[in-house]
C-alpha cells in the first residue's frame, strides 16, 4: 500500500529513471571532480583580453615576474561539459601561482559553450569550444612579442571537458595557415605538452561502451545528437545505432583517433585508479578507464604518455604543476 508520505519517494525515484540520458550526462560531466580548494592568485596582469567577437572569447593574462623575457606559457582551458565553468576556475585545477614562480606565465581563457555554437548553428557544435581554444591559441601567439612569450614553449592544462579540450590541441595537426590574410590565423596551433586532469579521451560510442560499460553516453552532447522519441531511442542509442555516419567527426574532434608520432608528450592525472574492466564505475564521466587504452595506443605511436592514479607508484609525488615546469622549463624532475 502506497501512503502519502511515500508518494514524493516513488516520484522522484520514477523522475531520475525516465529522465533522459542527456539531461544525465551534462549532470555528471558539469559536477567537478573532488579536489583541493582554490589555490591563492593574484589579479590577472590583463583581464577579458577579447581574442573573438563573442561574449564568451576572452581570456586572463598572468605575466611572470621571475623571467625578463621570452617566457614559456601555460595555456588554462576550464572543464563543464563544455557546457558550463568559467576561466577563473583556474585556482581549482592548478596551482598557477607556483607556475608562475617557475618562470612561466598563465593564460586562462572562455570559449563558446556547445549550446551556443548549437544556436549559431555550428556542426558538430564541438567545434565551438575546440576551435575557440584554438583561435585563443593562436591569439596568445601573436601577442608573443608585447607579452614577452616565448611562443615555441607552450603547454596546455585542463580538467575534464578542458583536459578532452588540451588533448585535442595537442593531436590535432597544426591549424595555422600560412596564406592567410590574417596574421592570427597564420600562428600554429602546435603545443610543446599537455597535462589533463580527469579528462576525457575519446567521443566514440563502441570505446566509451566498452569502457565504461555504465556510461550515459558522454560524448553524445559533443555532436548535438538528441533523445529520439520517434524511435524510442535514448541519446546514448542513437549514438551507437548512428555510429557510422559521425565516424567523419570522430575522426576529427576524437582525441583517441588523432594519436600519431609526432605528438608532444602528455600526462593524464586521475584521482581515482582505474576500475575493473566491464564492470560499473563511480564517476562515468571522470574516471581513469579513460587513460588505460588511451595511454596504451599513445606506448603504440611512441608518443611519451605519462599515465598517473593512486595505484602508480609513487603517486603522491608526482604533481601537473611539477610536470609542466619541467616540460616547458628543461628541468630534469619529470615528476
Amino acid at each position: 500500500m502506497i501512503t502519502p508520505t511515500m508518494k514524493p519517494i516513488l516520484t522522484l525515484l520514477f523522475a531520475l529513471l525516465v529522465a533522459p540520458a542527456a539531461a544525465l550526462a551534462q549532470d555528471s560531466a558539469s559536477k567537478p571532480s573532488e579536489g583541493p580548494p582554490p589555490y591563492p592568485l593574484p589579479p590577472p596582469t590583463l583581464a577579458n583580453v577579447r581574442y573573438g567577437p563573442h561574449e564568451r572569447q576572452v581570456l586572463d593574462f598572468w605575466q611572470t615576474k621571475q623571467t625578463q623575457d621570452h617566457a614559456p606559457l601555460l595555456f588554462y582551458i576550464h572543464g563543464g561539459a563544455w557546457n558550463y565553468g568559467d576561466k577563473d576556475t583556474i585556482t581549482r585545477g592548478i596551482n598557477a601561482q607556483q607556475i608562475l614562480d617557475a618562470g612561466i606565465s598563465v593564460v586562462s581563457i572562455n570559449y563558446r559553450y556547445i549550446r551556443q555554437a548549437e544556436a549559431e548553428g555550428v556542426k558538430p557544435p564541438v567545434i565551438g569550444p575546440l576551435h575557440d581554444a584554438a583561435r585563443a591559441l593562436q591569439f596568445v601567439r601573436s601577442k608573443a612579442a608585447e607579452w614577452k612569450l616565448d611562443k615555441t614553449r607552450v603547454g596546455a592544462f585542463g580538467g575534464s571537458a578542458g583536459g578532452a579540450s588540451s588533448l585535442w590541441l595537442a593531436l590535432h595537426p597544426d591549424l595555422a595557415d600560412p596564406k592567410s590574410s590574417d596574421p592570427i590565423a597564420r600562428e600554429s596551433t602546435r603545443l610543446t605538452c599537455a597535462a589533463v586532469l580527469s579528462a576525457q579521451t575519446t567521443l566514440d560510442p563502441q570505446q566509451v561502451v566498452s569502457w565504461i560499460p555504465n556510461t550515459v553516453g558522454y560524448g553524445a552532447h559533443a555532436f548535438g545528437i538528441k533523445q529520439d522519441r520517434t524511435r524510442k531511442l535514448s541519446m546514448l542509442q542513437v549514438y551507437i545505432t548512428d555510429r557510422e555516419k559521425f565516424l567523419p567527426w570522430i575522426a576529427e574532434y576524437s582525441p583517441y583517433a588523432l594519436v600519431s608520432q609526432d605528438d608532444p608528450p602528455l600526462m593524464l592525472y586521475y584521482r581515482r585508479a582505474p576500475e575493473q574492466p566491464g564492470q560499473p564505475v563511480i564517476d562515468t564521466s571522470h574516471t581513469a578507464n579513460y587513460g588505460v587504452k588511451f595511454a596504451e595506443h599513445c606506448k603504440e605511436f611512441g608518443v611519451d604518455c605519462l599515465f598517473i592514479h593512486p595505484d602508480v607508484a609513487g603517486f603522491k609525488d608526482h604533481s601537473i604543476e611539477k610536470y609542466l615546469i619541467q616540460k616547458l622549463s628543461g628541468g630534469s624532475d619529470s615528476k
